[in-house]
């Protein structure tokens, strides 16, 4: 139990922190609000009246994010293998050709669908 206990105590600080920092800015921070601060911010397009469930969202945001998704794991999973590679072996070697060639599967086939082309 000893060995979790600095875990459990940086656990706590954070969490402490976390609460402090909202409950001081509730109680230091300004409490002017006027109808632009209350309004959901749109990216200075005005949205037009229609009813709920009724317009289609475009998929090519989702598109953009899953390919973020995939590109930004895709380097999370190569900074270990760059740290130890000289351990891994050909194992190591193997695996990570095998995981890059995955990886440039989906690039090429994102590429040859259109998704990485800013229309």
């Amino acid at each position: 139990m000893n060995v979790y206990v600095p875990i459990l105590v940086l656990g706590a600080i954070a969490a402490a922190f976390a609460v402090f920092s909202v409950v001081m800015s509730m109680i230091v921070g300004p409490k002017r609000y006027n109808r632009a601060k209350l309004d959901a911010y749109e990216c200075g397009i005005e949205p037009t009246p229609h009813r709920v469930g009724s317009s289609r969202f475009p998929v090519k945001y989702y598109m953009t994010a899953m390919l973020f998704i995939i590109f930004d794991i895709e380097i999370v999973f190569l900074y270990p293998w760059a740290v130890h590679f000289d351990a891994l072996g050909f194992f190591g070697l193997g695996a990570m050709a095998l995981f890059i060639f995955n990886v440039s599967v989906a690039y090429a086939y994102e590429w040859r669908r259109g998704g990485l082309s800013w229309d």
